[in-house]
Formats: structure tokens, sequence, C-alpha cells
């Protein structure tokens, strides 16, 4: 029987040179290396909207809402990913190419990713100690799910489908946003999930 064929480990410092100089981004998961595909116009203006109030909330501020293009590095799991949104509000988070200690990070959900935004990022996310809320949200109904930790260290799930107020807790930030911030100018369709390669 021949021998199976292995794809060699690349370390973390090739991994982030070879980012700075890639044209498509690439996740990292010990040693390996996965492309990223597009992103639809329905996952862009929801990872927007929410970014623009998290930004709103941030001005003079030192905190950082970053967009797409940020890693977010979880060393406990030996990954590195690309959220759709984060925040960070920790001083020692001074990477220029990724960032440690984010208070927040959103996924737009899709078909192709929602079963490792839900299992294998919620798992990794939640290695993070300075993590306080992972958001997943919805591209084909208005409805965001909110995991938080609390001051104990447990964990808790709210879905927010009918309305509601959701409040966070990143000091110095305590950002306050609804499903209407979110859904901002979203049409919502049977294909928006259906499409969406990202």
């Amino acid at each position: 029987m021949p021998a199976a064929a292995t794809v060699p480990a690349i370390d973390v410092d090739e991994y982030l040179v070879g980012e700075q100089q890639s044209d498509i981004r690439h996740e990292y998961i010990a040693g390996q290396v996965f492309a990223m595909a597009g992103a639809s116009e329905t996952h862009n203006r929801l990872s927007l909207n929410l970014a623009f109030h998290l930004r709103a909330a941030a001005r003079g501020t030192s905190c950082g809402v970053f967009i797409g293009d940020m890693k977010v590095r979880v060393a406990a799991h030996d990954v590195f990913y690309y959220p759709d949104v984060l925040l960070t509000c920790a001083s020692e988070d001074v990477e220029p190419f990724y960032k440690t200690a984010p208070c927040l990070i959103a996924e737009v959900l899709s078909p192709s990713t929602e079963l490792t935004d839900r299992r294998e990022k919620l798992i990794a996310y939640r290695a993070l100690a300075s993590l306080r809320y992972y958001i997943l949200i919805a591209q084909d109904c208005r409805r965001v799910e909110v995991y938080s930790r609390d001051e104990a260290g447990e964990w808790w799930h709210q879905f927010y489908e009918h309305g509601g107020e959701i409040v966070f807790d990143c000091p110095p930030l305590y950002p306050r946003l609804t499903l209407d911030n979110v859904y901002e100018d979203v049409v919502l369709t049977a294909s928006s999930t259906s499409i969406d390669p990202h």
C-alpha cells in the first residue's frame, strides 16, 4: 500500500511572512494553512454595520476595532484566524499583524463556515482569557447569537431575534446595539447564505 502524502508543516514566522506577501488570506491551524474565499454583499454589510457601531463607540479611546484583515492568535490552540470583526482594548495588544487579547469577536455565518464557527472557533476563542463576547450573525434571518463570559468565568448563550438591546462590557467601552443597527440596509433573501463562499 502506498504511503499517504503529507503536507509539510510551516512555523508561525513563515506563516506571518507569507501572509504579508500573499494576495489571498490564509488561516493557520497547527502548522497548516487554509485559503479563505471571498464574501457576499450581505456578509460585508453585516460586518461593516457591526464594525461601524463599535468604531463609533471606540472613538477617542485606546480601543481598536478591526474588520476582515486582522488576525487573532490563539496560542493555546496554535492557530491564527481572521474573524469578521474584533474589538480589543488591551494596552498590551500591540502586534501590527495580529491581536492576542480581544474583548469581542464576531463571525457572520455562512453554510461553508457555520460548523467551524460554532465548534472549532468557539472552542479556540474561549481559550483567550481576554475574550468576553463571541457573536454569531445570521445572514438568512434577523438573528444574533451572543456567547458572553461573566465575572466568574462562566459562559452564557443568548439569542436576539425579536428586538432587544445588546449591551457589551469591554472597559472603557460599553457599546449598545440593536438588531436594526446590525441589519441596517441588509436585504434578507433565501439566497443570502446559499451563494456565500466565506
